[in-house]
């Protein structure tokens, strides 16, 4: 099975490929962020999340996205902003037909580390840990990205 995962933002999405093999181990494919220019008019950050995301679709055979859902309790203003960025995601998403499934970030610490109210390094150590890799994915944003892939992968056999 091969997992795209997402952590959306305006400024910056973080997206991650990971693969299991037959005995359940994962390999990261790829890892990396959209970035998106404060400079640029906010309509065409979210045609460059859109397009530049379309290119990844495009680029590999997936079987399933995970997208993280967002949670803001302060800055109605930076939500809404992220939340078009996510309806953006969303819908570039649904166009490639893979099975698309959502996960707060609660639920990201719960599956990667057993407690929900895990710090961002912990999490980060983990998808280093789990994935075999020499150094915690940079930026955050990839990091995270890949911590919404390996909780769909760990979660799928429930979810389906």
């Amino acid at each position: 099975m091969t997992i795209l995962g997402i952590d959306p933002g305006i400024a910056i999405t973080g997206y991650g490929i990971i693969k299991t093999a037959k005995n359940n181990q994962l390999f990261m494919i790829e890892y990396g962020c959209i970035r998106t220019s404060k400079e640029d008019e906010h309509a065409d950050r979210l045609f460059k999340i859109y397009t530049d995301l379309r290119k990844i679709l495009k680029k590999y055979k997936l079987d399933t996205i995970a997208i993280e859902n967002i949670y803001f309790a302060k800055n109605v203003k930076t939500a809404m902003k992220v939340s078009e960025a996510r309806g953006v995601v969303v819908l570039a998403c649904s166009q490639s037909r893979a099975q698309i499934f959502e996960f707060t970030p609660l639920q990201v610490k719960q599956s990667l580390t057993g407690y929900g109210r895990a710090t961002k390094v912990q999490v980060q150590k983990m998808v280093k840990l789990i994935l075999e890799l020499e150094d915690i994915p940079k930026p955050d944003d990839a990091a995270d990205a890949l911590a919404v892939a390996i909780t769909c992968i760990q979660t799928k056999k429930y979810l389906t």
